[in-house]
């Protein structure tokens, strides 16, 4: 069984979809964007869109699983010129763990012209709580 799961510190889905899905395990995250929740923007320049991309990530996996739980993650680049700038972000949060699987892909026309966006498929180490959106 299946089950949508929210969370209260992320922007809602812009699309029809779920931000998170669970079974038993594993658990699948859709695609972040760089939108702060608070402001409602992006910031500027790959590096703040990967830390805001990565902060959402964390927010969405408040409960059950962390961030050294992703097993694996897609990363979605709207040029992959940023590929390197991307890269020594990205690591910051996982301490340079090497075990975890990646894959990078260039997409041109990124939702609200981001300039990256990462899914992950997570590992869970207990029931998650639905926490619904206030």
């Amino acid at each position: 069984m299946k089950t949508k799961l929210e969370t209260i510190k992320v922007p809602t889905a812009i699309g029809p979809y779920s931000r998170k899905t669970a079974g038993l395990n594993p658990v699948f995250v859709s695609d972040q964007l760089p939108i702060d929740l608070e402001t409602g923007t992006m910031p500027k320049g790959i590096k703040k869109q990967t830390e805001q991309i990565l902060k959402n990530l964390k927010y969405v996996l408040y409960n059950g699983a962390g961030i050294d739980k992703v097993y694996q993650a897609t990363v979605f680049l709207s040029n992959m010129s940023n590929l390197g700038p991307m890269n020594r972000t990205y690591e910051v949060p996982f301490n340079g763990d090497i075990s975890l699987a990646r894959s990078t892909v260039e997409f041109s026309g990124l939702p609200k012209d981001a300039l990256a966006e990462i899914e992950a498929v997570v590992w869970k180490s207990r029931t998650f709580k639905n926490r619904r959106r206030k």
